[in-house]
């Protein structure tokens, strides 16, 4: 069991890596470039660029295809970014 010190520093560390994340930028773009979105680390939206012309009414099936497309692209960079960031020996003096 732990003891509250340790439950403390485990909440510090916690605090730590959220603020870490939110200062990571990340963004993700469909295919055919048309659409980027920009999100942090923490998965918190920032930010969308269109290309006026896939502001046309008749694209609204492109529209969301490339939104798909862009998120998907953020997660698999998100993905990497936290493999990369994550400190093994880190974790573990976390959990004891």
């Amino acid at each position: 069991m732990l003891n509250p010190r340790e439950i403390l520093k485990m909440q510090m560390e916690a605090k730590k890596m959220q603020k870490r994340l939110r200062e990571k930028k990340i963004s993700g773009e469909s295919k055919d470039g048309m659409l980027k979105i920009f999100m942090n680390g923490a998965q918190e939206f920032e930010d969308i660029w269109v290309d006026d012309n896939l502001m046309d009414m008749g694209m609204m099936e492109r529209f969301k295809k490339d939104m798909k497309e862009a998120f998907k692209d953020y997660q698999k960079k998100l993905q990497k970014e936290m493999a990369q960031d994550m400190d093994l020996d880190k974790i573990r003096g976390m959990l004891g």
